[in-house]
Protein backbone atom coordinates (compact mmCIF):
# COMPACT_ATOMS: atom_id res chain seq x y z
CA UNK A 1 0.00 0.00 0.00
CA UNK A 2 1.46 3.36 -1.01
CA UNK A 3 2.50 5.95 1.53
CA UNK A 4 2.59 3.45 4.64
CA UNK A 5 6.17 3.27 4.80
CA UNK A 6 7.59 4.65 8.38
CA UNK A 7 9.31 7.70 8.04
CA UNK A 8 9.09 11.54 9.92
CA UNK A 9 5.96 12.85 9.86
CA UNK A 10 7.05 16.15 9.11
CA UNK A 11 5.08 19.48 10.20
CA UNK A 12 2.12 21.24 8.39
CA UNK A 13 1.77 24.65 7.33
CA UNK A 14 0.94 26.57 10.75
CA UNK A 15 -1.81 28.29 7.87
CA UNK A 16 -3.33 25.08 7.99
CA UNK A 17 -7.04 26.01 9.06
CA UNK A 18 -9.54 24.18 7.53
CA UNK A 19 -10.19 20.91 5.91
CA UNK A 20 -8.47 20.25 3.04
CA UNK A 21 -6.70 17.55 0.84
CA UNK A 22 -3.00 16.88 1.04
CA UNK A 23 -0.55 15.53 -1.25
CA UNK A 24 1.57 12.34 -0.45
CA UNK A 25 2.09 12.46 3.48
CA UNK A 26 4.87 10.09 5.29
CA UNK A 27 3.33 7.97 7.63
CA UNK A 28 4.47 7.42 11.34
CA UNK A 29 1.98 4.69 11.79
CA UNK A 30 4.09 2.56 9.34
CA UNK A 31 0.54 0.14 8.63
CA UNK A 32 -2.00 -2.69 9.98
CA UNK A 33 -5.10 -7.29 9.24
CA UNK A 34 -6.82 -11.69 10.23
CA UNK A 35 -7.93 -15.17 9.68
CA UNK A 36 -11.28 -17.67 9.17
CA UNK A 37 -14.22 -15.58 8.53
CA UNK A 38 -11.94 -12.63 8.89
CA UNK A 39 -10.55 -13.88 5.87
CA UNK A 40 -13.46 -12.50 3.32
CA UNK A 41 -12.27 -8.86 3.72
CA UNK A 42 -8.87 -8.86 4.95
CA UNK A 43 -6.86 -5.85 3.49
CA UNK A 44 -4.98 -5.97 0.42
CA UNK A 45 -1.46 -5.40 2.75
CA UNK A 46 -2.00 -8.47 4.22
CA UNK A 47 -3.92 -11.18 1.57
CA UNK A 48 -0.23 -11.96 0.77
CA UNK A 49 2.59 -13.44 2.90
CA UNK A 50 4.80 -10.44 4.61
CA UNK A 51 7.27 -11.99 6.53
CA UNK A 52 10.76 -10.13 8.19
CA UNK A 53 13.57 -12.89 7.17
CA UNK A 54 15.17 -13.79 10.22
CA UNK A 55 12.52 -11.63 12.12
CA UNK A 56 12.24 -13.21 15.85
CA UNK A 57 10.57 -10.46 17.63
CA UNK A 58 6.80 -9.36 15.31
CA UNK A 59 3.45 -8.14 16.62
CA UNK A 60 0.87 -8.90 17.30
CA UNK A 61 0.88 -11.96 19.17
CA UNK A 62 -2.23 -13.71 21.74
CA UNK A 63 -1.52 -13.19 25.15
CA UNK A 64 -1.96 -15.93 27.30
CA UNK A 65 -3.03 -14.39 30.01
CA UNK A 66 -1.64 -17.43 32.49
CA UNK A 67 1.47 -18.14 30.67
CA UNK A 68 2.60 -14.36 30.62
CA UNK A 69 5.42 -13.97 33.73
CA UNK A 70 5.00 -11.41 37.12
CA UNK A 71 7.91 -9.12 36.98
CA UNK A 72 8.07 -7.58 40.29
CA UNK A 73 10.84 -5.57 39.20
CA UNK A 74 8.34 -3.71 36.72
CA UNK A 75 7.39 -0.07 37.73
CA UNK A 76 4.10 1.47 37.17
CA UNK A 77 4.09 3.62 33.90
CA UNK A 78 4.10 7.39 34.44
CA UNK A 79 2.13 9.26 31.42
CA UNK A 80 2.34 12.85 31.10
CA UNK A 81 0.37 14.54 28.18
CA UNK A 82 0.09 18.02 27.77
CA UNK A 83 -3.05 18.83 25.59
CA UNK A 84 -1.36 21.78 23.39
CA UNK A 85 0.84 19.64 21.89
CA UNK A 86 -2.34 17.88 19.96
CA UNK A 87 -2.03 18.97 16.25
CA UNK A 88 -3.88 17.63 13.77
CA UNK A 89 -6.37 14.24 12.82
CA UNK A 90 -4.89 12.89 9.76
CA UNK A 91 -6.72 9.93 7.24
CA UNK A 92 -3.21 8.67 5.78
CA UNK A 93 -5.61 5.64 3.58
CA UNK A 94 -5.25 3.03 6.35
CA UNK A 95 -6.04 4.56 9.96
CA UNK A 96 -6.33 7.89 11.60
CA UNK A 97 -3.62 9.35 13.09
CA UNK A 98 -3.60 12.21 15.71
CA UNK A 99 -0.76 13.81 15.51
CA UNK A 100 1.51 15.53 18.33
CA UNK A 101 4.08 18.03 18.31
CA UNK A 102 7.31 15.98 19.47
CA UNK A 103 9.76 18.42 19.10
CA UNK A 104 10.26 18.62 23.03
CA UNK A 105 9.44 16.86 25.93
CA UNK A 106 5.85 17.82 26.75
CA UNK A 107 4.25 14.81 26.25
CA UNK A 108 5.63 11.70 27.60
CA UNK A 109 5.72 8.53 29.46
CA UNK A 110 8.44 7.14 31.67
CA UNK A 111 8.62 4.15 34.09
CA UNK A 112 6.92 1.01 33.27
CA UNK A 113 9.78 -1.56 31.56
CA UNK A 114 11.47 1.63 29.69
CA UNK A 115 14.65 2.69 30.77
CA UNK A 116 14.10 6.04 29.16
CA UNK A 117 11.74 8.73 29.06
CA UNK A 118 9.59 8.47 25.27
CA UNK A 119 7.67 11.30 23.37
CA UNK A 120 4.66 10.65 22.22
CA UNK A 121 4.59 10.73 18.20
CA UNK A 122 0.82 9.98 17.54
CA UNK A 123 -2.08 7.22 18.27
CA UNK A 124 -4.18 5.36 16.35
CA UNK A 125 -6.91 2.70 16.10
CA UNK A 126 -7.65 -0.33 14.53
CA UNK A 127 -10.83 -1.81 14.58
CA UNK A 128 -12.91 -4.81 12.63
CA UNK A 129 -16.16 -4.18 10.41
CA UNK A 130 -18.06 -5.83 13.26
CA UNK A 131 -17.91 -6.10 16.83
CA UNK A 132 -16.53 -10.01 16.74
CA UNK A 133 -13.07 -8.98 16.05
CA UNK A 134 -11.08 -5.12 15.57
CA UNK A 135 -8.21 -5.74 18.03
CA UNK A 136 -4.14 -6.70 16.67
CA UNK A 137 -3.47 -8.42 20.04
CA UNK A 138 -5.57 -11.02 21.25
CA UNK A 139 -6.31 -12.35 24.83
CA UNK A 140 -6.50 -15.76 25.48
CA UNK A 141 -7.40 -16.04 21.97
CA UNK A 142 -10.03 -13.60 22.17
CA UNK A 143 -10.39 -10.17 20.28
CA UNK A 144 -11.89 -6.68 21.10
CA UNK A 145 -13.61 -4.61 18.38
CA UNK A 146 -11.10 -2.32 18.29
CA UNK A 147 -7.94 -1.19 19.59
CA UNK A 148 -6.02 1.93 20.56
CA UNK A 149 -2.13 2.47 19.99
CA UNK A 150 -0.36 5.57 21.32
CA UNK A 151 3.41 5.52 19.57
CA UNK A 152 6.29 7.16 21.31
CA UNK A 153 9.83 7.47 20.49
CA UNK A 154 12.97 7.47 22.48
CA UNK A 155 14.01 10.97 22.62
CA UNK A 156 16.91 10.18 25.20
CA UNK A 157 18.91 7.96 23.13
CA UNK A 158 18.04 9.26 19.26
CA UNK A 159 17.59 12.53 17.62
CA UNK A 160 14.32 11.92 15.41
CA UNK A 161 11.55 9.38 15.34
CA UNK A 162 13.30 8.13 11.76
CA UNK A 163 16.38 6.67 13.39
CA UNK A 164 14.22 5.49 16.59
CA UNK A 165 11.96 3.47 14.72
CA UNK A 166 14.89 1.36 13.03
CA UNK A 167 16.46 0.85 16.53
CA UNK A 168 15.46 -1.69 19.38
CA UNK A 169 14.72 -0.05 21.69
CA UNK A 170 13.76 2.90 19.88
CA UNK A 171 9.90 3.32 20.09
CA UNK A 172 6.95 2.24 22.89
CA UNK A 173 3.58 1.73 22.42
CA UNK A 174 1.21 1.72 24.92
CA UNK A 175 -1.82 -0.90 23.35
CA UNK A 176 -5.32 -0.10 25.17
CA UNK A 177 -8.44 -2.67 23.93
CA UNK A 178 -12.05 -1.35 22.99
CA UNK A 179 -15.09 -3.08 24.34
CA UNK A 180 -18.34 -2.09 23.64
CA UNK A 181 -20.26 -0.55 26.82
CA UNK A 182 -20.91 2.81 27.60
CA UNK A 183 -20.24 6.13 25.45
CA UNK A 184 -17.22 7.52 26.42
CA UNK A 185 -17.28 11.10 26.62
CA UNK A 186 -13.16 11.58 26.02
CA UNK A 187 -13.43 10.00 22.71
CA UNK A 188 -17.24 11.73 21.49
CA UNK A 189 -14.69 14.79 20.53
CA UNK A 190 -12.48 12.77 18.59
CA UNK A 191 -15.63 11.10 16.81
CA UNK A 192 -17.02 14.25 16.33
CA UNK A 193 -14.35 15.47 13.88
CA UNK A 194 -14.21 12.34 12.00
CA UNK A 195 -16.62 12.84 9.24
CA UNK A 196 -14.17 15.97 8.13
CA UNK A 197 -11.19 13.41 7.42
CA UNK A 198 -13.69 10.65 5.93
CA UNK A 199 -11.35 10.79 2.62
CA UNK A 200 -8.00 9.36 2.31
CA UNK A 201 -5.79 12.08 2.45
CA UNK A 202 -7.74 14.49 4.49
CA UNK A 203 -6.03 16.81 7.51
CA UNK A 204 -7.70 18.97 10.04
CA UNK A 205 -6.21 21.12 12.80
CA UNK A 206 -7.39 19.07 16.10
CA UNK A 207 -5.86 20.84 19.48
CA UNK A 208 -5.76 21.20 23.04
CA UNK A 209 -7.07 17.18 23.24
CA UNK A 210 -5.33 14.98 26.35
CA UNK A 211 -5.33 11.70 24.87
CA UNK A 212 -4.61 9.63 28.79
CA UNK A 213 -8.72 10.18 28.61
CA UNK A 214 -8.23 7.43 26.52
CA UNK A 215 -6.32 5.22 28.98
CA UNK A 216 -7.65 2.99 31.54
CA UNK A 217 -6.72 4.08 35.38
CA UNK A 218 -5.73 0.55 36.53
CA UNK A 219 -2.34 0.54 36.17
CA UNK A 220 -1.73 -3.26 35.40
CA UNK A 221 -0.35 -4.12 31.84
CA UNK A 222 1.51 -6.95 29.57
CA UNK A 223 4.71 -5.69 27.91
CA UNK A 224 6.55 -7.99 25.51
CA UNK A 225 9.26 -6.81 22.65
CA UNK A 226 7.81 -6.74 19.48
CA UNK A 227 7.32 -4.56 16.11
CA UNK A 228 5.81 -2.19 14.23
CA UNK A 229 2.58 -3.98 12.60
CA UNK A 230 2.57 -2.32 9.17
CA UNK A 231 5.60 -2.13 6.97
CA UNK A 232 8.73 -1.58 7.38
CA UNK A 233 7.54 -3.80 10.47
CA UNK A 234 10.94 -3.01 12.20
CA UNK A 235 11.49 -4.70 15.67
CA UNK A 236 11.76 -1.71 17.68
CA UNK A 237 8.88 -1.63 19.74
CA UNK A 238 8.46 -2.00 23.82
CA UNK A 239 4.91 -2.89 23.95
CA UNK A 240 2.88 -1.89 27.13
CA UNK A 241 -0.61 -3.71 26.69
CA UNK A 242 -3.11 -2.19 29.37
CA UNK A 243 -5.08 -5.45 30.92
CA UNK A 244 -8.35 -3.44 31.28
CA UNK A 245 -9.84 -2.21 28.16
CA UNK A 246 -11.98 1.14 27.86
CA UNK A 247 -15.71 1.11 26.72
CA UNK A 248 -16.96 2.59 23.98
CA UNK A 249 -20.63 2.46 22.17
CA UNK A 250 -21.77 1.21 19.40
CA UNK A 251 -22.54 4.38 17.58
CA UNK A 252 -18.87 5.36 18.36
CA UNK A 253 -17.18 2.16 16.70
CA UNK A 254 -19.58 2.70 13.71
CA UNK A 255 -18.25 5.91 13.28
CA UNK A 256 -14.86 4.68 12.86
CA UNK A 257 -16.27 2.50 10.20
CA UNK A 258 -18.02 5.38 8.52
CA UNK A 259 -14.45 6.12 7.48
CA UNK A 260 -12.67 5.75 3.75
CA UNK A 261 -9.90 4.27 2.58
CA UNK A 262 -9.98 6.26 -0.50
CA UNK A 263 -9.89 9.18 -1.70
CA UNK A 264 -12.40 11.55 -2.98
CA UNK A 265 -13.56 11.05 -6.54
CA UNK A 266 -12.87 7.39 -6.20
CA UNK A 267 -14.46 4.20 -5.61
CA UNK A 268 -15.64 4.10 -1.68
CA UNK A 269 -13.90 1.17 0.57
CA UNK A 270 -14.99 1.74 4.06
CA UNK A 271 -12.10 1.45 6.35
CA UNK A 272 -12.39 -1.51 8.48
CA UNK A 273 -10.62 -4.83 9.40
CA UNK A 274 -7.04 -2.66 9.35
CA UNK A 275 -5.27 -5.12 11.15
CA UNK A 276 -2.69 -7.21 11.01
CA UNK A 277 -2.81 -11.02 11.50
CA UNK A 278 -1.26 -12.56 14.91
CA UNK A 279 2.73 -13.45 14.46
CA UNK A 280 3.89 -16.29 16.17
CA UNK A 281 5.30 -15.96 20.10
CA UNK A 282 8.58 -17.55 19.05
CA UNK A 283 11.16 -17.52 22.28
CA UNK A 284 9.60 -14.32 23.51
CA UNK A 285 7.93 -13.72 27.46
CA UNK A 286 5.42 -11.51 27.78
CA UNK A 287 5.57 -10.37 31.43
CA UNK A 288 3.59 -8.65 33.34
CA UNK A 289 3.24 -5.54 36.35
CA UNK A 290 0.11 -8.20 38.34
CA UNK A 291 -0.05 -11.45 39.54
CA UNK A 292 -1.54 -13.62 36.33
CA UNK A 293 -3.01 -16.23 38.63
CA UNK A 294 -4.87 -13.72 40.45
CA UNK A 295 -7.24 -13.51 37.51
CA UNK A 296 -10.75 -14.25 38.73
CA UNK A 297 -12.08 -17.58 37.35
CA UNK A 298 -15.43 -15.56 36.24
CA UNK A 299 -13.52 -12.79 34.79
CA UNK A 300 -14.17 -13.44 30.59
CA UNK A 301 -12.39 -11.27 28.24
CA UNK A 302 -14.63 -10.64 25.75
CA UNK A 303 -15.04 -8.35 22.90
Amino acid sequence: MNGLKVTALGSLSKQLKNLRAVPARPCSLAACSRKNTRNASLHPLWQSPLTIPGGTRQSPINIQWRDSVYDPFLKPLKISYDPTTCLHIWNNGYSFLVEFDDSTDRSIIVGGPLENQYRLKQFHFHWGAINDWGSEHTVDSKFYPAELHLVHWNAVEYPNFEEAVMEGNGLAVIGVFLKLGARHEGLQTLVDALPAVRHKDTVIEFDVFDPSCLIPSCPDYWTYAGSLTTPPLTESVTWIIKKKPIEVDEDQLEAFRTLLFTSDGEEERRMVDNFRPLQPLMNRTVRSSFHPQLRPHAQQLSP
